[in-house]
């Protein structure tokens, strides 16, 4: 089933490769900056879990210590962590010195962040909170009415307008593409209780 998986994948990766090249007039992404990894929930699918273990588990032992001990502190702090209104985020327990040691495996919200994605309605898109960074869409935002500015957008006499696509979590999780690659994406959790259901080897 991982291979069905691993071709829908590919198809998705291309499609996002062509998103971000179309928007790279508002993409500051640069290799080390790792916000987007550094607090968050990161909800993975069962089976995008089992590829990122496929992942790990072609690492050097030294980096699979390391990934164990950032996953075992993770999983300390959600112990002693309190639930009310506020959710849990954490650290990536595979964020190394600012960069992901399984790259190539990473889940499908890691893939998709920082461009815009389609909300409740197109006029109103999730912006990845790095805008808020100066990172992505910053130069066509407005603080004051927290939307992005036409007037910004016309002030830098960019080629290609914000664009807004459809690919919130949920659409990329959905049954149609179980049906039409013929796998299953499983339970969806917060990645660290993956962890903490089917630990690191």
């Amino acid at each position: 089933m991982i291979e069905n998986y691993k071709k829908y994948l590919d198809i998705i990766q291309n499609k996002l490769d062509l998103f971000f090249e179309k928007q790279k007039e508002y993409i500051f992404c640069k290799e080390g900056c790792a916000k987007c990894c550094q607090n968050a929930q990161f909800p993975y699918s069962e089976i995008e879990y089992e590829y990122l273990l496929d992942g790990y588990k072609k690492l050097p032992k030294k980096i699979q210590e390391k990934i164990k001990e950032n996953a075992k502190l993770v999983l300390n702090k959600k112990k002693k962590f309190k639930e009310n209104s506020e959710i849990f985020t954490y650290q990536c327990p595979f964020l190394i010195n600012n960069l992901c040691a399984c790259y190539e495996n990473r889940g499908i919200i890691c893939r998709t962040f920082g461009l815009l994605s389609s909300g409740a309605d197109d006029k109103n898109p999730q912006m990845p909170f790095c805008i808020l960074e100066g990172l992505n869409y910053s130069n066509v935002y407005d603080k004051e009415t927290t939307r992005l500015s036409r007037e910004k957008f016309e002030h830098l006499n960019l080629k290609t307008p914000p664009t807004i696509f459809n690919i919130d979590y949920k659409t990329l999780i959905n049954s149609d593409f179980e049906k039409c690659f013929n796998f299953k994406f499983g339970k969806v959790l917060a990645l660290v209780d993956h962890i903490e259901r089917n630990p690191l080897p």
